[in-house]
């Protein structure tokens, strides 16, 4: 598949761009289960992880070989980005089967969509709300992405609002497939020597998705998880300021190399 770019749009990303600066906060990787239990929703998303994912024997290295190419548009240079797109896009082309096709671009728009959307939350929840033109300017810098990634620009949604309401729409059709509960509960399984990082992540994970969808996969909830979930996040935006920058960035394996 070709990667085309809109005429305006010049990689790499600007040291002071929106994008950049969202995704220097490595705690927003909190919500990876999140974005993933959303794309699975989709029962074709969920056929083709099923039929063509390694995540049942191999999740660390499944979980880099999904963020490090996001990290290398990003952050990479011109030719680390287009070089990251090139490899999300030939993979894409082996993931087809019956009633799904990585390359359906309302699929891509769908994964796209379910990764800016958890960015914006785990943003507002942990670090801070981003101002109206600080959100607009991060979603330009995303649609960007989102071309990249081989989603039609005349399918992304026009601005912010259009996409909120795009994403309200889809997580209202969506039924949660048996299939997308086994992958699931496959991924959020603690196993032993997990365990103490697995159950939290599996509580936070549980939070962060829309309740409709939570209660689709079937995970439980209630009012002393959310208290306990609004003082973690309420904690955080207060303490983060103080933590120094090194230490907020995200993990030095998932950024491109320099030079």
């Amino acid at each position: 598949m070709v990667v085309r770019l809109a005429p305006a749009f010049r990689l790499p990303f600007a040291d002071d761009s929106a994008i950049r600066r969202v995704h220097g906060e490595g705690i927003l990787l909190l919500g990876g289960g999140r974005a993933l239990l959303m794309q699975i929703a989709h029962p074709s998303v969920a056929r083709g992880v099923a039929e063509h994912s390694s995540f049942r024997h191999d999740r660390l290295q499944r979980l880099l070989r999904t963020l490090r190419p996001i990290f290398a548009i990003v952050y990479g240079s011109r030719d680390q980005a287009m070089a990251a797109a090139r490899s999300i896009n030939r993979t894409h082309d082996y993931v087809r089967g019956e009633g799904y096709d990585a390359h359906d671009p309302e699929l891509l728009l769908w994964v796209w969509a379910t990764l800016f959307d958890t960015a914006l939350e785990l943003h507002r929840l942990f670090v801070r709300p981003l101002a109206a033109y600080e959100k607009d300017a991060y979603y330009r810098d995303f649609q960007h992405v989102g071309e990249l990634l081989g989603v039609p620009s005349w399918l992304l949604p026009s601005d912010i609002e259009a996409f909120a309401a795009y994403v309200q729409s889809r997580v209202t059709s969506l039924q949660v497939s048996d299939e997308a509960r086994r992958i699931a509960g496959h991924i959020l399984r603690p196993l032993p020597p997990q365990w103490a990082v697995m159950w939290p992540l599996r509580q936070l994970t549980s939070g962060l998705l829309p309740p409709l969808l939570r209660d689709q996969y079937g995970l439980t909830w209630g009012t002393k998880r959310q208290c306990a979930l609004d003082v973690t996040a309420a904690l955080s935006r207060r303490l983060l300021p103080f933590v120094p920058r090194s230490l907020r960035q995200p993990p030095a394996l998932l950024m491109p190399r320099s030079g």
